[in-house]
């Protein structure tokens, strides 16, 4: 994993490498330079280690996702505003299979400093209502329920939503 500066570094060099291959002539050679310095752009903003870890959090390997978030050894130096949220947001997630303490406090940096998508911000004030239920703090619970269900334009996460309604109810 390359800094997030460096990357941006070297799509500059990539990109006017590329350009000189243009005017002298390698109109082919300038092409495919300018594909590789958009793939360092998109590295930029999409931190290629975070992506494989969203990969093994499809597969639901806990595990393989925690050694690919751990290779990040600084995140605020090395991530984009926007991808330090998701690297709290991915840590959020797997800690809130064991340790539900240190899942709230990655899920509310997370959402503190933003998630791309709005179905990502949803799932987290989701789990955190979860989490806030289950230390006995309905009306945040309901609250962080609320907001969610806002977020959730897509009705993606409508029947998480629904199933803690009812469970709140029994509280």
């Amino acid at each position: 994993m390359y800094n997030k500066n460096i990357k941006l570094v070297l799509a500059t060099i990539v990109f006017g490498v590329a350009i000189w291959q243009i005017i002298d002539g390698y109109v082919g050679n300038g092409i495919l330079l300018i594909f590789l310095a958009a793939i360092f752009v998109f590295l930029y903003f999409k931190n290629e280690l975070i992506l494989m870890s969203f990969l093994r959090l499809r597969k639901q390997d806990m595990d393989g996702a925690q050694k690919w978030l751990n290779k990040i050894k600084n995140p605020k130096s090395a991530l984009v505003t926007k991808q330090e949220g998701y690297y709290n947001y991915l840590h959020g997630i797997i800690l809130s299979q064991t340790n539900i303490t240190q899942a709230e406090k990655y899920l509310k940096k997370a959402v503190k400093l933003g998630l791309s998508m709005d179905h990502d911000l949803a799932a987290a004030k989701l789990n955190l209502a979860g989490i806030a239920m289950t230390k006995r703090r309905k009306r945040e619970a309901q609250m962080l329920l609320t907001e969610a269900k806002k977020l959730d334009k897509n009705n993606m996460l409508k029947d998480q939503i629904t199933m803690m309604k009812q469970q709140m109810k029994k509280f």
